[in-house]
């Protein structure tokens, strides 16, 4: 069966070199790619950084969609965060001077998903229910619960990047 360019990535089938278990993970990382690549094309460039009624940014959302996928997959690996990820954090509202292109955004939102790409194909089944611990906190999750949460946090943010981008379109 041949999918048409509409159909969503979750409507595809299994994606060879994944562990089946990690498949709703590989299919919503391949839709928020699809989206941002949408989205890259469609955004004038003065509207990357615009905050329509005080909403966050486009920019933000794009650099948020990278940076939390980056440490959620960071507390999935065991690892506990760098100081690198704590100040990127900080700064995923800021346009910087001058103001950061949404390719420049999207460039870096895609290396980061290629590496969650590799991270997933790497990761056994047998790990999924592995206890992890979350921030400076530690609260409990595992494997499962934070490769899920990064996917379905990823989609939020590009769902909401793509609506401000409708209002600012509208506007």
């Amino acid at each position: 069966m041949h999918a048409s360019p509409q159909t969503e990535a979750w409507q595809r089938g299994p994606v060879e070199g994944f562990d089946p278990l990690l498949m709703p993970v590989v299919h919503a990382l391949i839709q928020v790619r699809e989206d941002l690549q949408r989205l890259a094309i469609a955004v004038p460039s003065g509207r990357v950084w615009l905050r329509p009624g005080g909403a966050a940014s486009i920019g933000f959302h794009l650099r948020h969609v990278g940076g939390a996928l980056d440490r959620l997959f960071t507390y999935a690996r065991g690892e506990t965060l760098t100081d690198a990820q704590r100040a990127a954090a900080r700064d995923e509202g800021t346009a910087g001077e001058p103001p950061a292109s949404l390719p420049q955004v999207v460039e870096g939102v895609e290396a980061i998903l290629d590496r969650a790409m590799d991270q997933l194909r790497k990761t056994q089944a047998d790990s999924l229910l592995e206890p992890r611990k979350v921030g400076r906190a530690g609260l409990p999750s595992n494997v499962i619960g934070l490769l899920f949460h990064a996917a379905e946090h990823a989609t939020r943010h590009v769902g909401q990047a793509i609506t401000t981008a409708k209002i600012l379109e509208g506007g």
